[in-house]
């Protein structure tokens, strides 16, 4: 198949998948090592590769979960506080395969929204490497992410920009 036709495919099948479609199941380890080597093919300037990227599976996702539902309990007022919303925050992160933290490492050398930008074309590598083979995926951008530097051990010059779930998902819930 030309090249062209298979990159169109996969562009035009790209799709957001959320964790209620994921079926229950482990992502092939080196099918995972490959969606994360796929954004090192970004291009930066400066050549700078601002991105980082953490994987969570297994137990370490958990304490992501409870971690995240733990920030927003604290951070919540009591008035806006919805229970639902609590549960559903590790009921998410539990029915996904994998998370990877998406954070940016601000070099000083450009200006900052250029490394803002080379790690969402990471990200978006991440995202058609994924739809390739037939991953689910989509990348949260929860208001909490901005607090979890501590839980990251992220450094002043970095920040975390959000969460890429992904999921083993049923070709018939492609959304």
């Amino acid at each position: 198949m030309e090249k062209t036709v298979v990159l169109r495919n996969i562009l035009e099948n790209r799709r957001s998948t959320f964790p209620k479609s994921y079926k229950s199941g482990n992502i092939d380890a080196e099918i995972l090592k490959e969606i994360l080597a796929s954004a090192e093919f970004t291009p930066s300037h400066k050549r700078t590769r601002p991105w980082r990227f953490t994987i969570f599976e297994n137990e370490e996702k958990k304490q992501l979960g409870a971690h995240l539902a733990a920030l927003y309990k604290s951070t919540t007022p009591p008035q806006l506080f919805l229970e639902k919303k609590y549960l559903d925050i590790s009921d998410k992160i539990e029915k996904a395969a994998a998370i990877i933290t998406i954070s940016v490492n601000f070099s000083n050398l450009v200006p900052e929204w250029e490394e803002i930008a080379a790690t969402a074309m990471a990200v978006q590598n991440m995202y058609l490497t994924a739809s390739a083979h037939d991953i689910g995926c989509y990348w949260s951008t929860p208001k909490m992410a901005a607090q979890l530097t501590d839980f990251l051990s992220l450094k002043d010059s970095q920040r975390c920009l959000g969460l890429f779930y992904l999921g083993l998902i049923e070709e018939n819930s492609k959304q």
